[in-house]
């Protein structure tokens, strides 16, 4: 029940049926009075200085839009650098140290997936989960950082910190419930909105291929894989961070004969350990001279 409400939501945000659409219509006046008390936040929030170069990568849309691998192709570029998320889908709370220089101290159950690819990826960087992001950034200046990204904190505007926003075309630009925003770019908020394939240009990488893939992915509106994918048997959605069982995944293998799963390294990290054939789709960015140069300016 509750990944068909999921589906149902991603498509009534990105590829709304006639039905859904004068829905979002008749929800037009809450998503006015939703900006509004989004407006009034960021207007009423003094944006603390932490001494520190803080840099948020985001986008303003629910769902999906690459920031996982932007962020860590920007990382890559920097020594003594941090990286803190939220850590959406882990089955912990609080602050946690999923990665210091030398190793990844936790699972993925307590780090979540996002995190986990930043662990595996980053072997240099230090990974922080914290959902308040200011114990998190006090955390990593403890720890000697010299450079800081948030991973989608836009809304954080009591921080001090540049930020990023990765466009995401839509045909609803509406805030929630009526469409996918939960928040504007404020005029008066000094943000770098940037481009697929202008500032940044992503690279797929099929490792471990099989000659028979069934695609198995967790990842927010799972279409946006069509463009990378090689050819496959069949193809099993599940909702965003899900977490896999060992038992679902092997009765897709029988069910569809196939000698592998593809997976995205999203869910790669989450059942690696299963024994389970598995090929990857691997996503790298080449990030643009004038992002970086925006950063470091």
């Amino acid at each position: 029940m509750k990944k068909r409400v999921i589906f149902w939501v991603e498509k009534y945000f990105y590829n709304p049926s006639a039905l859904q659409k004068t829905l979002s219509i008749l929800l037009l006046p809450l998503s006015y009075l939703y900006c509004l008390i989004m407006y009034l936040r960021f207007k009423m929030q003094k944006a603390e200085d932490f001494g520190i170069d803080i840099v948020s990568v985001g986008n303003l849309n629910v769902g999906g839009s690459g920031k996982t691998p932007l962020v860590t192709a920007l990382a890559k570029e920097y020594e003594d650098v941090a990286i803190i998320l939220r850590g959406y889908g882990r089955e912990s709370q609080g602050l946690y140290v999923v990665k210091d220089r030398e190793k990844i101290l936790v699972d993925v159950q307590i780090s979540g997936d996002e995190a986990m690819i930043y662990a595996q990826k980053l072997p240099k960087a230090i990974v922080i989960v914290s959902e308040d992001r200011k114990e998190g950034i006090i955390k990593a200046k403890e720890m000697g950082v010299k450079q800081i990204f948030l991973d989608d904190a836009y809304s954080k505007h009591s921080i001090k910190k540049r930020d990023i926003i990765i466009y995401v075309e839509s045909k609803n630009s509406a805030c929630l419930p009526s469409g996918p925003f939960r928040e504007r770019l404020w005029s008066d908020k000094d943000v770098r909105v940037i481009y697929d394939g202008i500032d940044f240009k992503r690279h797929v990488t099929l490792k471990n291929a099989g000659e028979k893939m069934a695609l198995v992915t967790a990842i927010a509106r799972p279409e946006r894989l069509d463009d990378f994918l090689p050819k496959v048997s069949s193809k099993h959605y599940f909702p965003d961070h899900y977490s896999f069982n060992k038992e679902e995944l092997l009765e897709i293998l029988e069910q569809e004969k196939a000698d592998s799963l593809l997976v995205t390294y999203k869910d790669f990290v989450k059942i690696q350990g299963f024994d389970i054939p598995l090929s990857l789709l691997d996503l790298d960015v080449e990030v643009d001279s004038s992002l970086m140069n925006f950063i470091n300016s």
